[in-house]
């Protein structure tokens, strides 16, 4: 009976993980950006969430971004996550705003500036603010 309840334990334990990553907080705004970008071209949206500012039309941007991704052919997506990300400008604004602009060499052509706040001290994507270019 002993070894049952352990075997249970250990399963329960191991149930609990940290699952397929552990999730940690940015340690500033530009990482916090480029985690987020990597995830959602990676097509990994819980993590996009993780390092996103949440507010309804943030919340409503991302999933918009999730299905359009889905509805990409598998060629386009793998694409995607072998892309590189290359920043060609960051700017602080304040303390806790800044934005950076970047291409990811999936499509070298468009260039994305993202805003990134810092709210309730996490470092957070802001997707009302996206400027393509």
């Amino acid at each position: 009976m002993k070894k049952i309840i352990y075997i249970a334990l250990l399963a329960s334990f191991a149930a609990c993980g940290e699952g397929k990553h552990a999730l940690v907080p940015a340690e500033n705004d530009l990482d916090a950006g480029r985690e987020f970008v990597r995830a959602a071209l990676d097509g990994d949206f819980e993590k996009a969430n993780f390092f996103l500012l949440k507010d309804s039309t943030n919340e409503l941007l991302i999933k918009q971004q999730e299905q359009n991704y889905r509805n990409q052919p598998a060629g386009v997506r793998s694409e995607y996550k072998e892309a590189s990300i290359r920043i060609i400008e960051r700017k602080t604004l304040d303390d806790s705003t800044s934005t950076f602009r970047y291409y990811q060499s999936a499509n070298a052509k468009d260039t994305t500036t993202l805003r990134i706040v810092k709210k309730e001290g996490q470092w957070l994507v802001d997707l009302k603010s996206v400027i393509k270019m």
